[in-house]
């Protein structure tokens, strides 16, 4: 789909790399650059010694080549603006201020790359006094943003998010940016700057909850599945102590579900009529629930709310959802194919496209193993790669 698309990224951990291996995915010629000592996801299950292969590094650069330059070498620096002469997109999540010292910023390099879509991937985004502060997920998106003050109900210790979940969120925002912007350049020739920022992604994703509290002053705050107000959309255990999420869409679920949980009489019960009653009589109603799908097995309470046409999904462990086959015929993961010819599975990007045939990801690349290959293409003769290998503007992975 992308095929003829290249894109060069200079960015570390998680929501910039990935950005850039959706596009990958979708067929981009990717060209990771890495500092001499590499992104430092590379490193960082350096400890398992019974690990031979980094799965968060694999997944967030499969499908790229890497070039090692150390732009703080001018002749490094030069090399990095080669490779931008015949890129469509460059992605970078180097904050605002390490890039303009660096002469790497839009402003500086927009002359030279008038068709270029320059892509920043920012914490806090780029203008006001926040530009410049480091910045993860769980501190940008899942704090400030206000996902974890809506999801962590009152009482609980606060947690932190699962690594790199909001940074994918994040990527897809970036990816989708960045394709709109070379969409608009083939109308009109010229590229452009695009920028996300993590804090505006997470604001994005609690959108519901935001759009209520900017528009009534209104916090509605998660609770304990006990103590909710909403007992009919809630997670009930069978007999064998397995949880199930129920969700209402519309009134009539009302009676789907309590026929599902093979009580029938439950909406003709006064305290059970209306949303307000059943918000009243929550305990009671949760309780007579309870009891009803408790002494259920897991295939028949399936069974039912299926037959219901009610929404419903096991609470899965990440061990589960690898061997659901739901899950495989969704399309969630991807076989990969090592250069030795091993094939693992991995996530897949959340894209498919019907009618196109599947076919194996490549593997994410040793540090600088495609340098002397990308600088070919970029211009340079043998003796000039040479001569910034030899000078340590460059490295080769041997």
């Amino acid at each position: 789909m992308l095929e003829r698309l290249r894109v060069v990224e200079f960015s570390t951990w998680v929501a910039g790399p990935s950005a850039a291996m959706l596009m990958a995915d979708w067929g981009a010629n990717v060209i990771k650059v890495e500092s001499p000592t590499g992104d430092p996801v590379r490193h960082l299950f350096a400890a398992r010694s019974d690990w031979d292969v980094n799965p968060v590094f694999e997944l967030e650069n499969r499908g790229k080549r890497s070039v090692v330059l150390d732009i703080g070498k001018a002749k490094g620096r030069e090399a990095l603006l080669r490779l931008l002469d015949g890129a469509d997109v460059f992605i970078t999540n180097l904050r605002p201020g390490a890039l303009k010292r660096a002469h790497l910023d839009y402003e500086s390099v927009k002359d030279r790359f008038p068709r270029l879509i320059y892509a920043n991937v920012t914490g806090y985004g780029l203008e006001g006094e926040a530009a410049d502060l480091p910045a993860f997920d769980i501190a940008a998106l899942w704090t400030r943003s206000g996902l974890a003050g809506a999801t962590i109900p009152d009482g609980v210790d606060p947690f932190p998010c699962r690594p790199g979940m909001g940074d994918s969120i994040c990527a897809l925002a970036t990816a989708a940016a960045s394709l709109a912007a070379v969409v608009e350049r083939s109308l009109t020739g010229k590229g452009r700057q695009v920028e996300t920022s993590l804090l505006r992604t997470g604001v994005f994703a609690i959108g519901w909850d935001m759009a209520i509290q900017l528009r009534h002053g209104e916090h509605v705050r998660a609770m304990p599945r006990s103590q909710t107000q909403s007992p009919v959309a809630n997670y009930f255990r069978d007999r064998d102590g397995n949880w199930i999420s129920i969700s209402v869409r519309a009134a009539s679920d009302w009676p789907a579900i309590a026929a599902a949980a093979g009580r029938p009489d439950l909406p003709e019960d006064p305290r059970f009529a209306t949303p307000t009653d059943r918000i009243a009589n929550a305990q009671i109603l949760l309780a007579e629930l309870e009891a009803a799908f408790g002494a259920m097995s897991f295939e028949e309470m399936a069974g039912r709310l299926t037959a219901h046409d009610v929404i419903w999904a096991p609470l899965q462990s990440l061990a589960e959802v690898a061997e659901d086959p739901v899950a495989h015929e969704a399309g969630c993961f991807v076989e990969v194919v090592e250069e030795s010819g091993e094939a693992y599975l991995a996530p897949a990007s959340p894209v498919r496209l019907p009618g196109v045939t599947p076919t194996a990801a490549r593997p994410a690349p040793r540090l600088g193993a495609h340098t002397r290959e990308v600088l070919k293409e970029a211009g340079y003769s043998i003796a000039e790669i040479e001569a910034l290998l030899t000078s340590g503007a460059a490295a080769q992975a041997e």
